[in-house]
C-alpha cells in the first residue's frame, strides 16, 4: 500500500498560547496573530500541493472539534479557494486534556500541585494530569484515527496530536515525543518514519 501524505497544522495562536497557558480541552478562540498564521498555512499548503502536481480536492479536510482548530482549517480552506466550511470533524484529534491544570500557566500549577507536575517530568508520555489525559491515552485514539485514515489528508489539530503521530509513524520514540516545541504558522508533513517542517 502507497503511504498515506499526511499534511499537520497546528492551530493559529490563542490568548492563552501567548500567556503561556495549558489549554487542553477548554475551547479558546484564535486571536488575530493566530488568523494570520493560520491564514500563512494555507498559502504554504497551496504552494505544496502545487509542487506535488496535485489539486487541493485531492486531498480529505479533517479538523479537530475545538474552535481554534475549526477555524485554523476555515481560514486555510479559504486560502486554497475552497469553501471554508466543507471538511470533516473528528473528536479523536482533540487536544489532550490536561484536567485541573487547564487554565494554568507552568509557574501556577508549580506552586499548586508540585507533586502531580514532578510525577509528570519523570515520565511525560504515560503520566497524566489530575482528571486528565495522558500522552500515551492521547496516542491510542490518534492511532485509532489514522489507521481508519483512507487516504491523503490535510489536518487542522494540536501539538499534542502532533507529538502523538510522531510515535504512531515510529518518527520518535514515545520518551522523546513530548520533548521540543510544535509551533504555528508552519505545516508539518508526516509520513512513515519522517517528519518535515514547510514554511
Amino acid at each position: 500500500m502507497t503511504p498515506r501524505r499526511l499534511y499537520l497544522i497546528r492551530h493559529g495562536e490563542t490568548d492563552w498560547n501567548a500567556a503561556r497557558r495549558l489549554q487542553g480541552r477548554l475551547d479558546i478562540p484564535l486571536n488575530d496573530r493566530g488568523r494570520a498564521q493560520s491564514a500563512r498555512c494555507g498559502k504554504i499548503l497551496r504552494a505544496l500541493i502545487a509542487a506535488g502536481g496535485r489539486t487541493a480536492d485531492e486531498f480529505a479536510f479533517i479538523s479537530s472539534p475545538l474552535s481554534r482548530a475549526r477555524e485554523t482549517m476555515e481560514i486555510a480552506r479559504a486560502e486554497l479557494g475552497l469553501t471554508p466550511k466543507q471538511y470533516v470533524v473528528d473528536v479523536r484529534l482533540a487536544e489532550m486534556s490536561f484536567g485541573r491544570w487547564e487554565g494554568l500557566t507552568y509557574e501556577e500549577v508549580k506552586a499548586r500541585d508540585r507533586a502531580g507536575l514532578a510525577m509528570r517530568e519523570r515520565d511525560k508520555w504515560n503520566c497524566s494530569p489530575p482528571d486528565g489525559e495522558s500522552y500515551a491515552m492521547l496516542c491510542a485514539r490518534v492511532r485509532d484515527w489514522h489507521a481508519a485514515l483512507a487516504g491523503d489528508a490535510i489536518v487542522a489539530a494540536h501539538g499534542g496530536v502532533a507529538r502523538a503521530l510522531m510515535v504512531v509513524l515510529g518518527v520518535r520514540a514515545p520518551a522523546e515525543a513530548p520533548l521540543g516545541a510544535i509551533e504555528q504558522g508552519v505545516v508539518y508533513e508526516f509520513a512513515p518514519g519522517a517528519m518535515s517542517r514547510h514554511d
